[in-house]
């Protein structure tokens, strides 16, 4: 009897979750393995997500217009970026549909130091959200691949979360 109420416990958890992923215009779940994609940095460098197994990833979902994101990437550089970057943590900024010379000179003027890459067209950001979602979210990848955690915009109790998710997968 104890299993059942356990299990009806984490379907009701699990249905709250996803709903609330839907809410926030995510097509992905935690759980789910990350959808797979290949970009280029603003440094010429090819960034494949498959090839980050084994490593905690953080993707970045940001454009240079965007005023929550400018709000919050200097706290992922500070918070995030600085004390994790040379252990087995990955950061990928991705920009919405902006051409390389913009999301370059974005990250000057933001003074971030982790990669960027532009998304021509959008096309990793609707592997993630849907097409009318905000930009301002992050996903957390755990070292097999899975999503483990997903903000959207910046709201320091859940960015406080996602640290101290990232924190505890990091080693």
């Amino acid at each position: 009897m104890k299993k059942v109420k356990i299990f009806l416990l984490f379907l009701l958890i699990s249905s709250v979750t996803f709903s609330q992923e839907e809410k926030r215009g995510y097509i992905v779940k935690v759980g789910q393995p990350a959808p797979d994609f290949t970009l280029t940095t603003t440094s010429g460098k090819t960034f494949k997500l498959s090839e980050k197994k084994g490593k905690v990833v953080m993707i970045q979902f940001t454009a240079s217009w965007c005023g929550v994101c400018r709000k919050e990437m200097p706290h992922i550089e500070k918070e995030i970026w600085q004390p994790l970057k040379d252990k087995d943590f990955v950061l990928v900024g991705v920009d919405r549909d902006e051409p390389s010379d913009v999301v370059s000179e974005f990250a000057k003027k933001m003074k971030i130091t982790y990669p960027l890459a532009p998304d021509p067209g959008a096309r990793v950001f609707f592997l993630y959200a849907n097409k009318d979602a905000g930009v301002t979210r992050n996903v957390i990848i755990d070292q097999q691949g899975k999503i483990v955690f997903l903000t959207r915009l910046y709201e320091k109790n859940e960015f406080d979360a996602m640290k101290e998710v990232i924190k505890n997968l990091v080693k």
